[in-house]
């Protein structure tokens, strides 16, 4: 009887566990009972947490009577999922008791029920998972079983699947579809006819597809058993050099073909979405291609998955959003309780008491916030597209503003794409000769060394052009040969069918033969770091194996009891690879900024140190110790040498340096700690040795290493995992399919590709060069650090909403529609529409911004302005009810508006909003949002100032304008609009007249103020008489009367009144 519970995905990246339940009818009666009396809050609740969903309509049971499961993610966020179990009836021709799937150990056979026939399953984002009664567990299918062999899969499924086996596997599997229909039709092998032409999305694991032609694109995963194929896998690693894939071997062991292969079983492997250039029959047989995955369990569907459901990177910065968010429901839920009490205490109805409980609850906590933040994270990914760098998990661009430390491969990302041809240095009875250096005129004469230039390759003719390894192109180029289809006429199971030949082209220098075929490739693979053809000079009977490879890996094999016995050693090829022109000013600034540069390649360790200190990632000054650490052997355990280079030793000199050795069981006693300034180099195999042996002195090396040479893709990504464990925030950029393991387990991925988006990590950059890195670093830490300030501002503007309602609701009143619809609309929205328009700084700071949100100075800031909300809030409601003419007994009677009779005042007292306590309060709170709005703009050191975001700068004038505009425009309408009361503001226009020494040109104005200055008027115990002028223009033309005894005095004060006026 199986359990209630189970691992779903074991050991995976998505592991979950899962639960089984069984619904009951009386608690969905019930439930749904509590959706009509909760108004639909309850269901609201229930499709926000999904475990109380289940908890309220079923009870546990075991998984094998499940109806319905809860699934819980393992990782630190715990996630839940509600799932519904599926049953399909099969449709079946065969009678019962005979086994409709050939192959009795798969999971599809396994699947099904007897003697019902029937199959139960759940899809979980978008993949299905079979439950398997024997085994009492949920198995994914859609994919061929990994413990098969190589032999397996060529004799169970090498010859196609009957149609009813077609049709039962479609049943249970699903189409072969990925969100959009995949429209080309593809030839299929059947067991019952030879081939037949389906849709592609009927496909189903184990059928047989035949491969012919080219520009083809795979719609599903598969391994190829029969021919050979040259690909372009772009979409996978963002690396569009074509990659060879051969045939499974056809190898008779029961060992799992994945194990048996190891690490290069992906050579075997066709993947969906990526482009066939050309396929090669090998023989008499066609190119066949054994259906692995199908739909969403393919490379491609993971890509998709990938997107649609995205992990949240910092762990950390999630939780503390979730209880900052419980934080803000705690207080929003103590506002509705203050509500409740106040309204009961002064006799509120409870229709009155029910809406302003929901009304302080929806004011508490502020929905903009998750639209904010999206919208925060849109504008940044919209900015790098700008700068052709592509992202298809914006979540990690806010994790890209916390690196501390970015790894580089070297090849094609810190040095140029192309290799230039330096020369070569030929060996002969096992001595070195002369170099050879390569330039225009330069053929080389015919040598086994020539014939393994010209034939150890995996370059194909595409349209009349050559395309492979650049290394390889390079190479050949350099021979002055020419490589072409080479058909005989022979029988078509000879070995001479289908092959390449190459042969001498116009520049070569003449040989003895016709040309060179190449029979076999094994193509290169960077875990064994080697690649050999098995070749025939045409007109010689003998065959001949070519090796190239790393000079470390090529020597081992010159050995008579290896497969590839009694090998000559031809020589070196010394290729030139230079150091991109970007690459020591993006080091120097990533340096300057405090940011630590790792380099992670699979070449030679001499070459990457070389590289690491001509690119400054390694400091003139600066000790490099080379480490290198050896398995143990019989007796002796593992060890470790330490060998210091001195930084003034410009060549690397392995026999003159000083050697330590250090036992498993011995203190590291020689800590190089001690030399200061230092870097170490290792290869692939010494840092595999010290994960296993020394792990205890792996992180104090990891702090200081800067070369990581001869890595396996799956060395790489263990670095960034132990980097990671450090606590260092990762960041990963490279151009190879060797490095997609790192690029995904990296908190930032950048792969350089001519893509928009590859599989291989979530930013890909169309810049060929590492400038992509601090440009993605600057626009991380913009959106990181507006994401706080938005974060910050909406909760400040949402509790200065609170304690406004809070003082507003002591006096039972609230503010107005309009004024809420003011300060959404003109403050809140208009924030989370702009805040995010800020481009990044120019220069990258030498520090990162903070990473926390319940960080001491965001918490002292909220903190600190809350407390400045309340005492101004609390200073305007005071002080309000101080005025000589307010009267809270009828505040309507306080003052009134211009030409507003008493009698309207009981037509407007019924407005709930009308008073001079939301009058007062409504314009204080907007300007303390604008001042917040402001203040947390921040700009400098990780974006650019606040006037260069012109929008938002706009939009603050308007509101600023606004809101002034509603405080000192004395228009009734606009005043009964925005349910705001008069309040007189005569003393406060002439106190500003006053400030600004503001005077009317009125011409009685100017006659008063020249009357105040006058010290004679008005005049006292005198008498004036009236006086005969000319005209008034002229008072200078007067005559006083003749019987005045003082004439001239008063001709002079006539004359003065005159000029006055």
């Amino acid at each position: 009887m199986a359990e209630n519970q189970a691992v779903l995905n074991q050991g995976e990246e998505n592991e979950m566990e899962i639960y089984g339940y069984k619904s009951e009818r009386w608690r969905k009666v019930l439930c749904f009972l509590g959706y009509i009396f909760s108004l639909g809050l309850f269901k609201l609740f229930c499709y926000w947490k999904p475990e109380l969903d289940v908890w309220c309509h079923c009870v546990p049971c075991n998984l094998a009577d499940a109806d319905t499961v809860l699934l819980r993610s393992t990782g630190e966020i715990k996630d839940y999922m509600k799932n519904l179990v599926i049953k399909v009836n099969l449709d079946r021709t065969a009678k019962p008791g005979n086994p409709v799937i050939s192959d009795e150990s798969s999971i599809v056979h396994k699947s099904i029920m007897e003697p019902e026939s029937k199959v139960r399953y759940i899809q979980v984002q978008k993949i299905r998972y079979a439950w398997i009664p024997s085994e009492s567990k949920f198995i994914k299918i859609g994919v061929l079983e990994e413990n098969l062999s190589c032999l397996d899969i060529h004799s169970k499924y090498g010859f196609g699947l009957t149609k009813e086996e077609q049709k039962v596997r479609q049943q249970i599997c699903g189409l072969n579809t990925i969100t959009v229909k995949i429209i080309p039709v593809w030839k299929l092998l059947s067991k019952e006819v030879e081939s037949e032409e389906v849709q592609s999305q009927s496909l189903v694991p184990g059928d047989v597809i035949v491969l012919g032609g080219n520009k083809l694109y795979l719609p599903c995963d598969a391994i190829l058993i029969s021919g050979g194929c040259t690909v372009n896998e772009a979409m996978l690693t963002g690396e569009s050099t074509p990659v060879t894939k051969t045939p499974l071997p056809n190898v008779n062991n029961c060992i799992p073909w994945m194990v048996q292969c190891g690490e290069d079983y992906k050579k075997h492997v066709l993947y969906c979405g990526t482009e066939i250039i050309q396929t090669k029959r090998s023989s008499n047989e066609l190119v066949k291609a054994v259906v692995l995955q199908t739909g969403f369990n393919t490379a491609k569907g993971d890509l998709v998955r990938a997107i649609l459901y995205n992990k949240p990177m910092n762990v950390k910065l999630h939780r503390e959003a979730i209880r900052f968010l419980i934080v803000l429901v705690a207080s929003a839920i103590f506002g509705v309780t203050y509500t409740a009490a106040v309204h009961v205490k002064n006799g509120a109805s409870v229709h009155d008491i029910v809406l302003m409980s929901l009304l302080m609850l929806t004011a508490g906590v502020n929905k903009t916030i998750p639209a904010s933040l999206t919208l925060c994270l849109l504008y940044g990914q919209t900015r790098l597209k700008k700068k052709n760098i592509f992202c298809i998990s914006p979540q990690r661009i806010n994790v890209a503003g916390q690196l501390n430390l970015v790894c580089f491969d070297k090849t094609g990302t810190l040095t140029e794409d192309v290799l230039d041809l330096y020369g070569v240095l030929p060996v002969e009875k096992s001595c070195f000769q002369d170099m050879i250096l390569f330039t225009s005129s330069t053929n080389l004469p015919w040598s086994p060394l020539l014939q393994a230039m010209t034939s150890c390759h995996s370059i194909i003719t595409l349209d009349g052009k050559l395309q492979g390894d650049p290394l390889d192109l390079k190479m050949f180029n350099g021979t002055g040969w020419e490589l072409e289809d080479y058909n005989l006429d022979v029988k078509k199971d000879g070995p001479l069918n289908n092959c390449t030949m190459v042969k001498p082209g116009p520049g070569a220098a003449k040989v003895p033969v016709e040309g060179i075929l190449i029979l076999h490739q094994f193509p290169f693979s960077s875990s064994l770091q080697r690649m050999s053809v098995v070749a025939q000079v045409i007109g010689e009977s003998n065959l001949k194996v070519f090796m190239k490879g790393a000079p470390e890996m090529i020597v081992r094999f010159c050995k008579p009891e290896t497969v590839e016995s009694d090998l000559i050693f031809l020589g070196l090829l010394i290729l030139e690879n230079r150091l991109k022109p970007e690459t020591n000013l993006v080091l120097q600034e990533l340096t300057d900024a405090n940011i630590r540069t790792v380099m992670v390649t699979g070449d030679n360790l001499q070459t990457a140190v070389t590289v690491g200190k001509k690119s400054g990632m390694i400091p003139s000054t600066s000790n490099i110790i080379m480490l290198e650490a050896c398995e143990p052997e019989k007796n002796v355990p593992a060890s470790v040498t330490w060998k210091t280079l001195p930084a003034s030793e410009e060549n690397i000199n392995f026999i003159m340096a000083k050697k330590t050795h250090i036992d498993t069981d011995k203190a590291w006693v020689n800590n190089p700690t001690t030399l200061g300034n230092y870097h170490f180099a290792m290869n692939g195999k010494s840092y595999q040795v010290l994960t296993q042996h020394f792990p205890y002195l792996l992180p104090k090396i990891l702090l200081n290493g800067t070369i990581f040479a001869r890595m396996t893709p799956k060395q790489k990504s263990s670095l960034i995992e132990e980097l990671q464990k450090l606590d260092y925030f990762v960041g990963m950029c490279g151009d190879g399919a060797n490095d997609c393991g790192a690029l995904n387990k990296a908190h930032a991925g950048i792969s350089l590709s001519e893509l928009e988006a590859s599989v291989a990590s979530p930013f890909t950059s169309k810049i060929p060069n590492i400038e992509c890195v601090p440009l993605l670093i600057k626009e991380g830490r913009n959106s990181l650090i507006t994401s706080f300030s938005i974060f910050k501002f909406l909760t400040t503007f949402q509790f200065i909403g609170i304690v406004c309602i809070f003082f507003l609701f002591w006096k039972q009143t609230l503010l107005g529609n309009y004024q809420y619809l003011m300060h959404d609309l003109a403050i809140n929205i208009t924030v989370t529409l702009t805040t995010s328009l800020n481009f990044p700084a120019s220069k990258l700071a030498p520090y990162r911004p903070p990473g926390q949100l319940l960080s001491p100075p965001l918490l002292l800031s909220i903190f600190m302005h809350l407390t400045f909300t309340v005492i101004v809030q609390s200073t305007a409601f005071f002080l309000l009810q101080q005025q000589p003419w307010f009267n809270e007994a009828d505040v309507f009677s306080a003052c009134l508006p211009w030409n507003y009779s008493s009698a309207n005042v009981t037509v407007r007292e019924h407005r709930y909003a009308e008073n001079f306590f939301t009058t007062t309060m409504f314009p204080i709170t907007g300007f303390h949002e604008i001042v917040v709005e402001v203040v947390f703009a921040k700009g400098r050191p990780f974006r650019q100032p606040l006037y260069t975001n012109y929008l938002l700068s706009i939009m603050i004038i308007i509101q600023i304008t606004a809101y002034l505009f509603v405080m000192f425009a004395d228009i009734e309408t606009l005043y009964t609009t925005m349910e705001m009361w008069f309040i007189e503001n005569r003393k406060l226009w002439l106190w500003i007249k006053i400030m600004f020494s503001y005077k009317s040109k009125s011409l009685y104005r100017k006659l008063q103020r020249k009357l105040q200055k006058d010290p004679e008027w008005p005049p006292e115990d005198r008498t004036d008489y009236a006086i005969q002028c000319v005209s008034v223009e002229d008072p200078q033309n007067c005559t006083a009367p003749n019987n005045e005894k003082d004439s001239e005095e008063t001709m002079q004060q006539a004359k003065k009144r005159m000029e006055f006026v």
